[in-house]
């Protein structure tokens, strides 16, 4: 039974105190990293005075890097499909003969 973890996160200024698996922890603490990252970022470009906003920037961001990342992969998978399918067609055609 895996133990859980009690980690503290601080994104946007503020402390979230988690309990979490052991195994999250790494990719916890760099996911709010990179929120922060990502909020220094917006602030230095744009002037916006609320962090909600920013916050919401960065959501869309990262939710905008998923999808495009399901989109490829789903791009990917159709490709593998298709050659497979020629593959297995001129596989067919040589075995036939």
């Amino acid at each position: 039974m895996n133990e859980k973890l009690k980690i503290k996160l601080s994104i946007a200024d503020r402390v979230y105190p988690l309990t979490i698996e052991e195994q999250q922890e790494q990719a916890l603490r760099s996911a709010s990293k990179k929120i922060d990252e990502m909020i220094q970022q917006f602030e230095q470009s744009y002037a916006v005075r609320d962090k909600q906003d920013v916050l919401a920037m960065c959501a869309l961001q990262f939710a905008a890097q998923l999808e495009q990342k399901q989109i490829d992969s789903s791009e990917d998978y159709e490709n593998g499909i298709r050659r497979l399918q020629n593959l297995d067609k001129k596989l067919s055609e040589l075995l036939s003969k």
